[in-house]
């Protein structure tokens, strides 16, 4: 099989993940690749992604490892047999590629959190907000560019749109519900957008007032991805050097704590969308 020269992100999970296996088993790259009747350097490709893997060699290396978690091994697996080539294909060469693993991940996530203290989520923005925030970044980003996030954004949303959606729960600060981007028309049509999606059973949004007392956020940006099984659930953090996808065990469990607790201090859904309908008639 070719090697790779750019693994997307889902790649390199599968190969980090075979790699916390055989640490967890206490073995060498070297030993692996004895069992496996290959080299090293092949076990090193497949760790970092650069090189594919089958379903039945991801088997055959976990039973090597002597992992026992039947429904972990077989999501690997499946990871490994996909060869899913979809929408956001269309942007490899004009857009970086966090857009692109972003958008796959999202595409096989089984659920999805976000939480925002600043703006709309981004599943949820209308085309004039996310092109407002868009436009806002520094450097000034060339109108065709501009206009190919607006458009990858927009299409992102087929997940919580399509036919057989993924279950989305959405909890938003007060403030992205008051900061103007675009002005009062857009913001408004913003507000009105969240109403209507949140009217769907699969889509809950909650709303953090802030009137609420003792409420301390410990971070302003919370996009969880839900995977088949838990330890192949992911974190998406947007840093000044760009695109983060955290996955170690400990990162997911204080992303988890943290969401469920903002979300336990949010206001129910119906009081939620009663909040928000009464901001989009103030405007």
């Amino acid at each position: 099989m070719a090697r790779r020269k750019q693994p997307t992100a889902r790649q390199e999970r599968l190969g980090s993940e075979l790699r916390k296996l055989r640490e967890a088993a206490g073995l060498k790259g070297r030993e692996a690749a004895a069992l496996l009747g290959t080299d090293s350097a092949q076990i090193s490709q497949i760790e970092f992604g650069t090189a594919g893997v089958s379903g039945e060699r991801v088997r055959r290396l976990a039973a090597q490892y002597s992992c026992t978690d039947e429904e972990l091994i077989e999501a690997l697996a499946a990871m490994a047999s996909d060869r899913t080539q979809g929408w956001w294909e269309e942007y490899r060469g004009l857009l970086p590629t966090s857009f692109l693993d972003l958008s796959e991940l999202e595409h096989h996530s089984a659920y999805r959190w976000d939480m925002d203290f600043l703006h709309i989520p981004g599943l949820l923005q209308t085309e004039d907000y996310a092109r407002t925030l868009f436009s806002c970044r520094v450097p000034e980003l060339p109108q065709e560019d501009l206009e190919l996030r607006v458009r990858h954004r927009m299409q992102r949303r087929v997940i919580i749109e399509d036919p057989a959606p993924v279950p989305y729960k959405a909890v938003i600060h007060e403030a992205a519900l008051r900061i103007r981007v675009g002005g009062r028309t857009t913001l408004r049509a913003q507000l009105t957008r969240i109403l209507e999606l949140s009217e769907a059973d699969h889509i809950t949004v909650r709303i953090v007032p802030f009137d609420l007392e003792s409420f301390a956020p410990l971070g302003s940006v919370i996009v969880y991805a839900g995977a088949d099984v838990p330890e192949l659930d992911t974190v998406v953090q947007d840093t000044p050097h760009g695109t983060v996808f955290a996955d170690s065990a400990a990162q997911l469990n204080v992303f988890r704590t943290l969401f469920r607790r903002v979300e336990a201090a949010s206001l129910e859904p119906v009081r939620s969308r009663d909040f928000i309908h009464r901001l989009a008639k103030e405007l």
